[in-house]
């Protein structure tokens, strides 16, 4: 299923890092980074991570909060979270549920063989609980950066 920019954004609840447990209407009244990733510690998912941090501060002051997501157990979010200090919380799909209601769930191919996996996505969720960007396809280098763009752009 496609997102639609300015449609409600499909709600979740998803287990998170700490024991703890997250859901979109956690984060009514603000915006939210949702960001989409295939596995904890790994070269494209720690750089993204670690610059979606970097910039934690100036997200918060613009009124967004960051949410990752990935199909990784709630205690390899936890491990990831420890060993790179990130700020925000991960949560975990590991019935992909979630994935598949953000369309990002989806056949990839890597020397030739099919899989299933994540295609690293990020979507914007304006104050109003409503789709306001979506970033298919993410390249990990400047994209924290632009999102924040958009953000203060809302």
């Amino acid at each position: 299923m496609a997102l639609v920019i300015g449609e409600p954004a499909p709600g979740f609840t998803l287990p998170a890092d700490g024991g703890r447990s997250v859901s979109l209407a956690d984060f009514a009244g603000k915006a939210l980074v949702l960001y989409f990733y295939p596995k904890d510690d790994t070269s494209g998912c720690t750089k993204e991570a670690q610059a979606f941090n970097g910039l934690r501060d100036a997200f918060a002051q613009a009124g967004a909060a960051i949410l990752g997501v990935s199909p990784d157990s709630v205690k390899s979010h936890d491990k990831f979270k420890a060993k790179y200090e990130l700020g925000f919380d991960l949560a975990s799909d590991e019935e992909k549920s979630m994935l598949e209601a953000y369309g990002v769930w989806v056949e990839k191919s890597m020397y030739g063989k099919k899989y299933m996996g994540v295609e690293r996505t990020t979507v914007l969720i304006d104050a109003q609980g409503k789709v306001a960007r979506v970033w298919p396809k993410v390249k990990v280098p400047g994209h924290a950066e632009e999102v924040l763009a958009a953000v203060k752009a809302l």
